[in-house]
Formats: structure tokens, C-alpha cells, sequence
């Protein structure tokens, strides 16, 4: 008679079944391994959240002391820093500058309705370049990322949107970068004489720009579609904390001077706070169940994700950014600020109307936590 070999069993009832942990699973077959979370009767995403669901984002503000502003965001396992810092451009160094910004001038322009305002202002700062951001992504911050290479195709995407964005969205008033002739506790009527025969005072006028220089550090990045909402929003947190320095030109000694005093320091105005927000379509093997799985309205083997993640960047075909902010023309609602789309063509006109809504949604989630911080 044969025997057995030792620890074996020849009870089948005493067999144990072959079986695999759910990331085994999730790399072998990704879209079919989401599309069973998604096929539920209450559809959650291997992450545990709806497809509706955002990440509630970490906000560090003023973190670095060598910068003008600053910010560290974290969203899920997505991590960037962002410093800015503010350099000093002399007119006559400046490539395009048109010396027509006098006090008279100023206040023709202020005259002027709010959206010419702001797009003459947003057409100066991209003439004169006073905006430079660059967006690095760090050793280890990814695998695909290998140390020691050139700026990545990804990174220099990255930087291009990001000040596309702050051209499109007119976010920063150029008066606010604008160095003036006199000390500003003295631009008004008050007299400054050049010589003593001179008895008309002499006019302020501009005679330099604060010219910010942003860098975008990423040490930890999960999938491109959540690089630039964080970004962004890292962005914003620090362009609300970035004083600059109380300065002036002085003619003596041909140079211009800024007040050591931090309390002296001013801040940037910015006009609202637009924020964007990323969306993937996931075309299903089985039935979906609307925008983001909205009940009563079926739509079969597609689902909208928002705020996806590395693992459901890479199930998706067609990704979608909006960026909203407050206070349209009317005082009513958003502004839609700027809409990017890639591949796919899911995505129609009442699925935008959809995507519009869900990132106003997440305009009073993630605004509440800038404000707040």
C-alpha cells in the first residue's frame, strides 16, 4: 500500500483552497478588479471611497523661512512643497516695458470695468515675465522617475499649465509687484523736490517690478491626473501667505531699497480663489451607473471618477480638469475659470454640465480648508 507523503492529506474536505490578497488581483486584471467594486449595489472604489468622493487635502502653510511664502500639501499620497520667492526687475532691465503706468494712469485704468482691469493687468505680467514657475519632480518621488535625468516630458507639462493657469485665471494684480519712484507712505500729493530752484513736485512713477519665482517640489507623486490639482492648490496656500517687502526706488543712490521691517511687508490680493479639480472616465466591462454612480440616471460600462488616484489613473481613457472659482459677473454661482480635456470622447456636453457641479462641490470643501488656514 502506498503512503502518503508527510503533511499531505488525501481528505479533500481537508484541502485548502488557492488564494490571492487583493493587490495580486488588482495587477493582474486592474480594470476588471475595479469594475467589481464599481458593479456593487453601492459602488465604492477599492480606495473605500464613491466615485463622487474627494481626498480632504493637508495643508502646512509657511513652512519655509528663506521664502517669501510657502506651502507643503499633501492628497493622499501625493506630497509637493512650494517656496516663493520674490527677485527685484528694473524697468530699463525689463524686455517690453511700456513706462505708461504713472498715478493718472493708474486710476484710468481703475476706472475701467473689472474684467478689462484684470486682463490688461494679466497682459502686462506675461509681457514682462514676472511669473516664473518651474516644477521639479524629486528623486524617488516615483519609479518612472529616474535620478539624474533631464526634466521629465511630465514636469515640464506641469510647469506650462501652471502658468498657464495663473495668466488665464488674472489670480495676482500687477500693482501688488509694482515698485514706485517714492517710499508708498509718500506717492501721494505730498512734494518732492529735485533741485531748489523746482517748486512742482515731482510725479511718482514705476520703476521696478517684484518678479516671483515659484518652485514646485514633488516628494511623493501617485499618478499624474492628481499632480496638478495638488500643485495648484499648494500654489494657492502660498501665494496667500507670500508678504513682500516694503520698497522703493531712491534716486541718490540709483538703486532700490526695501524696509527690513517685516511688519511693513504687504500681501498679495488675489482676485478669488480658483481651484481645480481632476476627473477620469472608466469604461466598464459591465453597466455603470451615471456620473459618478448617481442613482436613476444609468449609463452602461462608464463611470466618472473624481479625485482619482495612481491605481484608477491608469483603468481610465479620458481625464477631464475643471477649475472654478467664486463670484461670477453677476455675483451669483462660479466662474468656470478653464476646462482641459484628454482622450476619450465619453464626455459630452451634459456630462460637463455634471463635472461643473461636482467641482464646485469640491471648490467649498478645499476653499473652506484654504481659508481656514
Amino acid at each position: 500500500m502506498a503512503i502518503p507523503p508527510s503533511g499531505s492529506s488525501s481528505d479533500p474536505a481537508q484541502l485548502q483552497p488557492l488564494t490571492f490578497p487583493p493587490t495580486h488581483f488588482a495587477k493582474l486584471a486592474p480594470k476588471s478588479y475595479l469594475d467589481a467594486h464599481l458593479s456593487r449595489p453601492e459602488p465604492l472604489r477599492p480606495s473605500g471611497r464613491s466615485p463622487r468622493d474627494c481626498r480632504k487635502p493637508a495643508i502646512n502653510t509657511s513652512s519655509l523661512t528663506n521664502c517669501h511664502g510657502s506651502a507643503v500639501v499633501r492628497l493622499g499620497d501625493t506630497a509637493v512643497v512650494c517656496g516663493i520667492r520674490a527677485e527685484i526687475l528694473r524697468t530699463e532691465d525689463a524686455v517690453d516695458f511700456t513706462p505708461r503706468t504713472t498715478p493718472e494712469e493708474i486710476y484710468q485704468l481703475d476706472q475701467q470695468d473689472e474684467r478689462t482691469k484684470r486682463r490688461e493687468e494679466a497682459e502686462e505680467i506675461a509681457r514682462l515675465n514676472l511669473l516664473v514657475p518651474n516644477v521639479e519632480l524629486s528623486t524617488g518621488c516615483t519609479p518612472s522617475h529616474l535620478p539624474g535625468a533631464p526634466p521629465s516630458t511630465e514636469a515640464q507639462s506641469l510647469s506650462h499649465r501652471v502658468l498657464s493657469l495663473l495668466h488665464i485665471s488674472q489670480l495676482i494684480p500687477v500693482n501688488d509687484l509694482r515698485i514706485w519712484s517714492q517710499p508708498p507712505s509718500s506717492t501721494s500729493s505730498s512734494s518732492i523736490t529735485t533741485t531748489e530752484e523746482t517748486t512742482q513736485p515731482q510725479k511718482p512713477h514705476v520703476r521696478a517690478f517684484y518678479t516671483l519665482h515659484i518652485t514646485l517640489l514633488f516628494l511623493s507623486l501617485s499618478g499624474i491626473s492628481s499632480a496638478f490639482p495638488s500643485a495648484w492648490l499648494a500654489l494657492l496656500a502660498a501665494l496667500r501667505t507670500t508678504a513682500l517687502p516694503r520698497a522703493w526706488y531712491d534716486g541718490d543712490s540709483d538703486s532700490v531699497l526695501c524696509d527690513p521691517d517685516r511688519r511693513a511687508a504687504k500681501t498679495l490680493k488675489l482676485n478669488g480663489l480658483p481651484i481645480a479639480s481632476s476627473f477620469g472616465v472608466f469604461v466598464s466591462e459591465g453597466e455603470g451607473k451615471g456620473i459618478g454612480g448617481r442613482e436613476g440616471e444609468r449609463r452602461e460600462g462608464k463611470w466618472i471618477l473624481a479625485d482619482m488616484d495612481g491605481f484608477e489613473e491608469s483603468c481610465c481613457d479620458e481625464e477631464v480638469t475643471v477649475v472654478v472659482r467664486e463670484g461670477s459677473e453677476d455675483g451669483r454661482g462660479m466662474e468656470v475659470v478653464r476646462v482641459e480635456k484628454e482622450g476619450g470622447g465619453v464626455v459630452g456636453r451634459k456630462e460637463m454640465v455634471e463635472l461643473v457641479e461636482m467641482a464646485e462641490e469640491r471648490w467649498k470643501d478645499w476653499g473652506g480648508i484654504l481659508l481656514g488656514v
